[in-house]
Parts: C-alpha cells; structure tokens; sequence
C-alpha cells in the first residue's frame, strides 16, 4: 500500500488517503475509497446533525419522586404507577449487585 492523492467530489481539493487510513478502511471491513477530503466530511456530519465521536444525544428525563428517600429527581425512562422508582444515591443502596 501507498498514499493516495483523491480530488474530494464536493469542493474539488486534492487530499491524502495515507496507508494507516487505508489499514483502517480495511480493519473496519470498508472496500470503497473515500469520497469527501477532511474538511467536507466534517462538514457534512456537522449538518447532518450527527454526534460527534464520544457524544451521546441528549436523552429524555421524566421526573419521579424516590420511593427510598422521597426527594425528586429524574430518570432517564417513564415511571410506571406501582413500581418504586429510586434516586441514584438510594438505586445504589437497594440495587442488587452484580
């Protein structure tokens, strides 16, 4: 394997296809070259509204009073009536460990 030098379908610019972003293509199974240079895939990520590596979109909170303690607080589920919802201090406490 060697560079190679792609012109980037979106803006034209010549860039890089280094061996080690070859062997990571071929790692992760990918058969086809890159179509877009650096910048115009961050760029399309960005406007696609995708999350950047690492980040998680915001999940929803429902509001919930601890059946342990009684204080508020917020789960990331909808609480069904009957079944006793916790704080994360109390969960800690009352939850089997594992």
């Amino acid at each position: 394997m060697q560079d190679k030098s792609i012109a980037c379908r979106d803006c034209g610019a010549a860039f890089t296809f280094t061996v080690g972003e070859q062997e990571f293509y071929a790692q992760k199974g990918y058969t086809n070259d890159p179509q877009r240079c650096p910048d115009c895939r961050a760029a399309r990520k960005a406007a696609s509204g995708s999350p950047s590596l690492g980040a998680r979109p915001q999940r929803e909170m429902f509001p919930a009073q601890c059946a342990e303690c009684g204080n508020e607080t917020r789960v990331p589920f909808r609480p069904t009536q009957g079944k006793p919802v916790y704080c994360s201090d109390c969960y800690r406490k009352v939850a089997p460990t594992r």
